[in-house]
């Protein structure tokens, strides 16, 4: 399974920004997909998931509200709508895909992940 990330700018704050997602190879639909990020000089953390049986959508509490996760299984695709960015917002978002079907926030439950794209976010 191969995972392209794209979408990341930079964007001042309040602005939005759309992440896309892209899988290839051999895909993965019934799998969990999700988002996380990592800011220079801190762990990786999670921001918004996608179970892979029914669909329901999971977000980190620092997010909840300002972003919106989807998922296309026919495209293999997901996205990450940002909206109302803050600074704090600025890090790589990673892409991934879980070897769980039910949903994790758990990174060392994702074996595949994109390349990471960057958003930084301007005061």
């Amino acid at each position: 399974v191969q995972l392209q990330a794209s979408g990341g700018g930079l964007v001042q704050a309040g602005g939005s920004l759309r992440l896309s997602c892209v899988a290839s190879g051999r895909t993965l639909t019934r799998h969990s997909m999700a988002w996380f990020r990592q800011a220079p000089g801190k762990e990786r953390e999670f921001v918004a998931g996608v179970s892979g049986d029914d669909g329901a959508t999971f977000y980190d509490e620092s997010v909840k509200g300002r972003f919106t996760i989807s998922r296309y299984k026919a495209r293999n695709t997901m996205y990450l709508e940002m909206n109302s960015l803050k600074p704090e917002d600025t890090a790589i978002y990673y892409c991934a895909v879980s070897r769980m079907i039910a949903f994790t926030s758990k990174s060392e439950e994702y074996d595949y992940w994109g390349q990471g794209t960057q958003v930084t976010v301007s005061s």
